[in-house]
């Protein structure tokens, strides 16, 4: 039997409890008393605890169940929250991520026991005198042990073809076994465990017939025990062994039967069960004879009989409206990945029907066409919207493990520090939120480590001696907006400056003549740094480079304000799709590029007569801001054309940032399909990929970021 389906959402509820713990034990180290969070914390880890055990990983389950019976304690009242537990607890959830990392690199726990943890998980309970959880486990054991034992598996009735199985396995000469398995009942995932005892005795012989049927147990439709006939060539105590040695499994029962014995017992059972029948009816008659003789009774009957009836629906209601509460499923980002690409191809396939009825002849025919089209349209737009937002997943899932990040750089770097975090629900598209993660974590290592000043420092300048580090998300247009930032000590530019002519990235004119904007804009070239000493945590500018680059792989880009001596602040801006973007359309003499429409400001027609220069660089005056030009068929090294009288701008920004970018032609808008040039086109960056249009003419996407 294949687990493998529970492993992925072993991992999946694993990760969710795991985040539980984290969010949970911070709150608890804030408020200990609060025994709503203890409560919550005792839930997730007796969860994880049965979750572990039943996907048979037993070093992951004993440190959850050694972690479980301190919040036993803390429940009870007999520890108090102190700080050393909560470093404990932390300890405890960075091993079994440890853990649940193997599981996703190996399908498998690896060997690490964490003994020492454990010892001091002991060592902490020990020193409050005992376990509180232990009395109780015998009276559990004893419960169990009333229900345990039966031989249900001469209980359930059998097809003619299941009975031809056990007597041709028996023909052969095999030995046919059967088995009532018990599961215990604090269980979680009982088909997973049911399979894994399949799979065990499978390798003893092969199971003939099982009760319930395998679709019910995969559904979970079974109480805590399950029984099945086995056909094998070993001795019944090895088989009976293969199943017990499945973690979670209370008792097994089993013998070895023959087919006589077995249609022997279904004829006793079939007796037995039409004379219960037959009494049944028996009962029935007298009752309704006694019902007529009883008009007092059947009045006082007839009274009652309808308040239950009237109940029903109310409960009924109620079951109904339950299931709201949870909506949703989880979707395997491949299948969406696949939906999107049969969504891409039908708006290259509308595209194409739009070039086609552009040609047309403009006849009653062209009409109806053309509503058509309009129908086609509508439909794509809309499925694409409906697509996207399945795949759009709020960035909390990234975010919210920083908060313990940073309470761990607090205490590694002996610095006050609070993270303030919002907009955690600003939703992204998933592919964009799985690689973000990395990026923002550096940007916050690095207030943590640079930006923010020593507590003596802070308090000596006259500022608070905790320091302020913040993150906050928002949606601006087509792009989501990612702040992060700090009220430390700022980059100086001088110094910045200094060290870039030191070591020769820069001379001297040409840092006399850069802006502070330019200068800061040094820190994201590769290797440089500011740090005065390396750490193993961050440096302002080491990996810089590569949080930029991350970043612009995404299609977004990064920007730095600073004040010295008030804080620094990074501004990520991300695309909210990779996949299909509104573009407008232009024409560069014989060639077709795209403009993403939601990095477009406006589109300006400017007489060549008012282009005034600004160090050499064209410019334009467009009501009162100046805008630079970028010719694009110089930047795409194409041919000069004659001067026209006036140039077609189409100004795009970035931020507060705008640049003019000048285009032969407007073609106008159309919604396209992003594709990836792969490695055909990597060495330039103005290019962001490509995309098909109506005609199957292949148009370049410029990327404007880095135009400007």
């Amino acid at each position: 039997m294949d687990v493998s389906q529970y492993l992925e959402i072993f991992i999946d509820e694993t990760e969710e409890h795991l985040q539980t713990l984290s969010d949970c034990i911070m709150e608890l180290e804030k408020e200990p008393e609060n025994m709503d969070t203890i409560n919550e914390i005792f839930r997730a880890a007796h969860s994880l605890k049965g979750m572990a055990g039943t996907m048979g990983f037993k070093r992951m389950q004993r440190l959850t169940h050694d972690m479980e019976n301190v919040f036993q304690e803390v429940r009870g009242e007999k520890i108090k929250v102190n700080s050393s537990m909560i470093d404990l607890l932390f300890k405890c959830l960075d091993a079994i991520e440890g853990y649940l990392n193997n599981v996703k690199a190996s399908s498998d726990e690896g060997t690490e026991d964490n003994e020492l943890i454990i010892k001091e998980l002991n060592d902490f309970i020990a020193d409050k005198e005992g376990i509180a959880a232990k009395p109780e486990q015998p009276k559990q054991e004893e419960k169990a042990e009333e229900q345990v034992g039966e031989k249900k598996y001469f209980e359930f009735d059998m097809s003619e073809s299941e009975k031809s199985k056990i007597k041709e396995a028996e023909e052969k000469g095999s030995h046919v076994y059967g088995m009532t398995v018990y599961i215990q009942k604090e269980c979680l995932l009982k088909a997973a465990r049911a399979f894994l005892v399949f799979k065990a005795v499978e390798e003893c012989g092969q199971i003939l017939v099982y009760n319930p049927s395998s679709q019910e147990i995969e559904d979970e439709h079974f109480e805590n025990d399950f029984s099945f006939y086995i056909a094998s060539e070993e001795p019944l105590e090895k088989v009976l062994e293969a199943a017990k040695s499945v973690s979670e499994i209370e008792d097994v029962v089993g013998e070895e039967v023959t087919y006589a014995a077995l249609a022997e017992r279904q004829a006793q059972a079939e007796k037995a069960a039409a004379e219960a029948q037959e009494a049944k009816a028996t009962a029935e008659a007298q009752a309704e004879k006694a019902a007529e003789t009883s008009g007092v009774q059947a009045a006082s009957q007839t009274e009652t009989k309808p308040q239950p009836a009237k109940a029903q629906p109310a409960n009924k209601k109620q079951a109904a409206a339950k299931p709201v509460t949870n909506r949703t499923v989880r979707v395997d980002i491949e299948k969406l990945d696949a939906l999107m690409n049969q969504v891409s191809e039908l708006i290259i396939a509308k595209n194409s029907l739009v070039s086609i009825g552009s040609a047309d002849s403009g006849d009653f025919q062209s009409q109806s066409f053309h509503e058509q089209i309009e129908s086609l349209e509508r439909i794509t737009t809309n499925l694409h919207e409906s697509v996207m937002k399945v795949r759009m997943v709020p960035i909390e899932s990234v975010v919210n493990k920083f908060p313990r990040m940073i309470r761990d750089l607090s205490r590694k770097l002996n610095k006050k520090m609070e993270l303030y975090m919002t907009g955690e629900d600003t939703e992204l598209d998933r592919t964009v939120v799985d690689q973000i993660g990395d990026p923002l974590q550096h940007l916050l290592r690095n207030s943590a480590d640079h930006g923010l000043e020593d507590n003596e420092t802070r308090l000596a300048l006259g500022k608070p001696e905790v320091g302020s580090i913040f993150l906050n998300a928002f949606q601006e247009g087509n792009n989501v907006i990612i702040q992060v930032g700090d009220d430390g000590s700022g980059i100086d530019v001088a110094a910045v400056r200094n060290k870039a002519v030191e070591r020769g990235v820069i001379t001297e004119e040409q840092a006399e003549s850069m802006s502070q904007k330019e200068i800061i804009n040094l820190l994201f070239l590769p290797s440089f740094s500011m740090a005065k000493k390396v750490t193993d945590i961050s440096g302002r500018g080491v990996g810089l480079d590569v949080v930029k680059s991350n970043i612009e792989a995404l299609g977004g880009d990064v920007e730095v304000k600073t004040a010295l001596g008030e804080g620094t602040t990074f501004t990520v801006r991300l695309p909210l799709t990779l996949a299909i973007i509104q573009a407008l359309m232009v024409e560069i003499r014989d060639e077709k590029y795209a403009i993403a429409l939601a990095s477009i400001a406006t589109i300006e027609e400017i007489p060549v007569k008012d282009i005034k220069y600004v160090e050499a660089q064209e410019v334009i005056n467009l009501r009162g801001g100046v805008i630079p030009l970028v010719r694009l068929d110089q930047v795409l090294d194409i041919p000069p054309r004659e001067e026209p009288e006036s140039l077609t701008v189409v100004i795009v920004m970035k931020g507060d940032n705008m640049t003019g970018l000048v285009v032969d032609n407007l073609i106008g808008q159309q919604e396209i399909v992003i594709k990836s040039l792969g490695k055909y086109i990597n060495n330039n960056k103005i290019i962001s990929g490509a995309t098909i249009l109506g005609d199957g003419e292949v148009a370049l996407i410029l990327d404007v970021n880095t135009l400007m």
